[in-house]
């Protein structure tokens, strides 16, 4: 215990600071339960984005397969070739209970063909499509799962500060109060017997003639 005088002063100061703590430990309490139902959703989304890319990739592929047999792999590279990088999109950040999680804006219109139908055919169309849809999963997935970590970390951070409160702070102050409680209440019990020997002293003389 730090080496505090037992006064009114540090009593006041003392039970200020337990107050405080436990109003922090409360608030971050309080986070802390937001941001695990905040992920616990998020994940359970998760779960079900992921499963819905693995059926179109099983479907894609499965479509581009047949693509390849009955068009050959050489001229499906090529068209492939054709199709342009995804690079229209942009991140930007809210805040969650004071934690930033990211945001991907993008366009959420499928994209047209860039090949001719000329000389392709169905499968390729739906295997185009497929990918397409997975594309636009795979940024929202990418959103969901860069929050769950963003959150998650908090968590742990608000999860240590509310244990440093409740195991050491709150503990500390409360200990502190007590033992600056006990010395004044001896100090005042002291004050009030001595009071009481120097009265019964003055009545003692004022009875002796």
């Amino acid at each position: 215990m730090e080496n505090i005088a037992p006064t009114k002063s540090n009593l006041m100061k003392a039970k200020s600071s337990l107050e405080f703590s436990k109003k922090g430990f409360e608030l971050l309490d309080q986070k802390r339960n937001v941001l695990i139902r905040e992920i616990m959703g998020l994940v359970d989304k998760s779960k079900e984005i992921q499963k819905r890319v693995n059926e179109l990739f099983k479907e894609a592929y499965e479509a581009l397969q047949m693509a390849n047999i009955t068009m050959g792999i050489q001229f499906v590279e090529d068209i492939a070739s054709t199709v342009p990088e995804v690079e229209e999109f942009e991140i930007i950040f809210k805040s969650v209970m004071g934690v930033e999680v990211p945001i991907v804006k993008h366009s959420k219109e499928m994209e047209r063909p860039s090949y001719s139908f000329y000389q392709t055919n169905s499968a390729l169309d739906v295997a185009f499509t497929k990918f397409q849809e997975v594309k636009l999963l795979l940024f929202e997935l990418a959103e969901i799962e860069n929050a769950v970590f963003r959150l998650a970390h908090d968590i742990k951070k608000t999860q240590r500060r509310a244990n440093a409160l409740e195991n050491i702070q709150i503990p500390k102050y409360e200990n502190l109060v007590k033992s600056i409680q006990e010395v004044l209440e001896e100090k005042d019990r002291e004050d009030f017997f001595r009071l009481k020997v120097v009265k019964k002293k003055r009545l003692k003389k004022q009875k002796t003639p």
